[in-house]
């Protein structure tokens, strides 16, 4: 007697249920609207996949598939499909915009459910080698693991440390880092000699040995680095003669960027604070003077110095400071061109000489300044020539062309198999601008797992906290971000042991409730120029 007026009470809650979702439907678009919306999505799959199957059969063969979706995830997301998405999430359909790692399956699915809801049968006959949820998650599972050689663990984040010098020989230093949850070591070749990165390479392995814990070691190739060169300009107070290192600029100053040698001059001003001679600085690499066109911006030192060039000679650039966040630019600080087309090898003939050394005591080996799919290759034919097949690879996507290029340069990278990208958020942010830098780095992450293909989140990670002993609210927020990587690096700092627990902790907990963020579905720039890219003929 009480079963028919629970089943009214059910039918009844469904009835209002269908007005409900009819309202919404009514107010963003019908079903038959969004059968046909999907529609043709799924026929322009379709016909791109000649295209995907041409670029999968040069890719190493555990990246086959992989290299296909991410040839869809470009078809996917050079269209805006908010209006779609939010219509489809209405109805209770699986979201394409979780579609990252399996494009084609999550597109044909949703077809097939808006046509049942109408009455429709539909199955796709289409014989297309696609790629499920689970799948997905198996297939960036199993990348990692390649790459960074790991185990299941208690987190799927790894922790990778950057080795002070002090690495050299405290063991007890070493040791507190592998138990606190490091588990990878980075040297960075830009820094040191042979001898002193040897002798990190002996402890690490000692006390990796001693504690029955792997450490994977973990070496960046230092690339062109293009900083200002040294200064040394002599002032004298009275009988005594300083030698100064840094050089004055106000906003509005003129500046003399040379590829001639000089030790540095000094602005001058008359009694009215007018500038009358110009500050003067020699750059470390001459040949940008070269590369570098009126009207481009360059910044110093990570972009607390902004400058514009206004006038070209065959040695020199004449800048104008358009802001100045501080008022001394010092010798060896860094220049960023994010205008400028530069000319420089990214493996350079330091880079060159050092790999043997890399080979024999590195797991993995960082690769910056790539900046598309020939710097790719370029060092590809270095490690055959070499035969350092083994070695696991990391692009550094640092600067803007590199961003720009990121499906190329992936595609090139699926040549192999043990291949994973870093987000470097400092130089990357200079380049881009610090307003885009979230952005970027979330279209990074989604191309890269759209290609299956593992990312190290890099950059002031708790760097208060490491350097100063307090974290701030708004870094803790950021390490929470960082989950959303295969790996986090930390920079150095006097209370790095601390940062590396804290970090464990942060990403233990947040792992449990999220695995990767999603966000809406506006069309991606990226994605449209490197479509327009590969259908050149030249392209892959």
């Amino acid at each position: 007697m009480f079963i028919l007026p629970i089943i009214n009470a059910i039918l009844y809650i469904i009835y209002k249920r269908l007005l409900h979702l009819g309202a919404l439907i009514h107010k963003n678009m019908t079903l038959e609207n969004l059968e046909n919306e999907l529609t043709n999505i799924y026929q322009e799959l379709l016909e791109g996949e000649a295209k995907a199957d041409k670029i999968a059969s040069s890719m190493d063969s555990k990246y086959r598939l992989s290299a296909k979706n991410l040839y869809r995830y470009l078809i996917l997301r050079s269209r805006d499909m908010r209006k779609l998405h939010d219509s489809l999430s209405d109805l209770g359909i699986s979201s394409l915009r979780t579609s990252e790692g399996y494009v084609y399956k999550n597109v044909a699915n949703a077809l097939k459910i808006v046509k049942l809801m109408q009455g429709k049968d539909w199955t796709d006959d289409e014989k297309i080698e696609s790629i499920g949820y689970i799948k997905s998650k198996r297939l960036l599972h199993r990348h990692s693991n390649i790459l960074f050689n790991s185990k299941d663990r208690q987190h799927s984040t790894e922790i990778m440390v950057t080795m002070p010098d002090e690495a050299a020989g405290d063991l007890e230093f070493l040791k507190n880092l592998i138990l606190s949850g490091m588990e990878i070591a980075r040297i960075n070749l830009s820094h040191g000699n042979e001898e002193q990165w040897l002798d990190m390479v002996k402890s690490l392995n000692k006390v990796s040995k001693a504690l029955h814990m792997p450490i994977k070691i973990y070496m960046d190739l230092s690339g062109p680095k293009i900083r200002v060169a040294d200064i040394n300009i002599e002032r004298k107070k009275g009988k005594k003669t300083k030698t100064v290192h840094s050089v004055k600029l106000r906003k509005d100053d003129k500046l003399i960027l040379t590829k001639r040698e000089t030790n540095g001059k000094r602005a001058r001003y008359d009694s009215k604070d007018r500038l009358v001679e110009m500050a003067e600085v020699a750059v470390s690499l001459p040949q940008i003077i070269d590369d570098i066109k009126i009207g481009e911006n360059i910044f110093f030192d990570d972009g607390m110095i902004e400058a514009k060039v206004i006038e070209k000679t065959s040695e020199d650039a004449i800048l104008v400071i358009t802001k100045a966040h501080k008022k001394k630019l010092s010798a060896q600080k860094g220049i960023n061109l994010p205008d400028t087309h530069l000319r420089l090898p990214s493996l350079t003939d330091r880079d060159i000489e050092l790999l043997p050394f890399v080979l024999e005591h590195a797991d993995i080996v960082g690769y910056s300044f790539v900046r598309n799919a020939d710097d790719v290759e370029k060092l590809y034919i270095e490690l055959d020539r070499l035969k350092g097949n083994d070695i696991g690879i990391v692009f550094k996507i640092e600067n803007q062309e590199a961003f720009e290029n990121l499906p190329l340069i992936l595609f090139e990278a699926m040549k192999k198999t043990k291949i994973g990208v870093m987000i470097a958020r400092g130089d990357l942010a200079v380049e881009i601008g610090y307003e885009r830098i979230s952005e970027v780095q979330n279209q990074i992450l989604w191309l890269c797992e759209a290609a299956h293909i593992p990312v190290i989140w890099a950059t002031q990670v708790l760097d208060n906290l490491a350097k100063n002993g307090v974290a701030t609210r708004a870094e803790v927020s950021d390490a929470s971000i960082s989950a959303q990587a295969e790996c986090v690096m930390l920079n150095k700092g006097p209370y790095i042991v601390e940062a590396v627990k804290t970090l464990k902790s942060i990403l233990t907990k947040t792992e449990s409730h999220t695995t990767k963020k999603k966000n809406t579905m506006r069309a991606l720039h990226v994605a449209k120029m490197n479509l327009r890219k590969l259908s050149r003929p030249k392209s892959l």
